[in-house]
């Protein structure tokens, strides 16, 4: 991702027009609206400045990654009754398509039946309920595949 498009997502997520932003750091709005197009860069004093404003360093605010910072915050704002309606399947699948294809290839069964035992294993020997067995045997799996992904 841009430092413009980084800086965007950052004044919108703070709620911030660009006059309100181009107002604290004494520039005008179009000065703003050019770092956000990336068609100019601010200097590092106003980076550091603007950074202090979103409330992030200045690393957060130019690194490439926010937009995985702004996933994790989208995930933590869906309210639990909103993603339960969510067909994660679904959704997922148009991304990796065998998500909506493997139920007709594979014999699903005798993995089902694997994957419940197991379950039911980290619920008896660690008093989990449903959902937190489920969390936890997701979280081994995915330390699985990335073990697997690094050979």
């Amino acid at each position: 991702m841009s430092l413009g498009n980084n800086l965007f997502l950052a004044r919108k997520k703070k709620g911030l027009s660009q006059e309100a932003v181009a107002e604290v750091l004494n520039v005008s709005r179009q000065t703003i609206s050019k770092w956000e197009l990336n068609e100019t860069l601010p200097d590092v004093y106003q980076a550091k400045k603007l950074a202090q404003l979103y409330g992030m360093s200045v690393d957060e605010l130019i690194e490439s990654d926010i937009d995985v910072k702004h996933v994790q915050d989208l995930i933590e704002t869906i309210p639990d009754h909103v993603s339960e309606k969510i067909d994660w399947t679904k959704a997922w699948s148009k991304k990796y398509p065998i998500l909506s294809l493997y139920q007709k290839e594979v014999d699903t069964a005798p993995y089902l039946a694997e994957l419940g035992r197991l379950l039911e294993n980290l619920k008896e020997s660690y008093g989990y309920d449903n959902l937190n067995a489920l969390l936890v045997l997701k979280d081994m799996l995915a330390t699985v595949w990335k073990t697997r992904k690094k050979k």
